[in-house]
């Protein structure tokens, strides 16, 4: 199939195809005309891929866990998980530095709603007897 169709079946866009074949993520043949033509399995392979970028893997680090579908074995398969491990340490230590700084932008917000409160005090309703 040519790259207009895989885009089509896989719902990626033909420049997002291009860009993962750059990055040796994906390949195809070649026409004569130079026309790329993939074969049924990348439709899978695109799919996979797809759920790496939304697991937050970037296109290196994917490269580095391709070698565990490409060549299924025990070492490949140690390597990937190890390579996830550290991926899953990496974003929950970006996810601690995120909660910390809301933690500071809620303690600005509140700052400055009590400021803003001593300047515009709340008129109270005067109650008559």
């Amino acid at each position: 199939m040519r790259i207009g169709e895989l885009a089509s079946r896989t719902g990626v866009s033909v420049r997002s195809l291009r860009y993962y074949e750059e990055q040796g993520l994906l390949t195809s043949t070649r026409s004569a005309s130079g026309q790329r033509h993939y074969t049924e399995a990348e439709v899978e392979r695109v799919a996979f891929i797809q759920q790496l970028y939304a697991a937050g893997l970037s296109s290196r680090t994917i490269t580095e866990l391709l070698p565990c579908v490409d060549s299924p074995s025990k070492e490949n398969s140690d390597a990937a998980l190890e390579r996830m491990a550290q991926e899953r340490d990496r974003l929950s230590e970006h996810i601690t530095e995120l909660v910390h700084t809301r933690d500071a932008l809620d303690a600005l917000m509140a700052a400055n709603r009590a400021h803003h409160d001593s300047l515009h005090p709340r008129t109270s309703a005067v109650s008559v007897p």
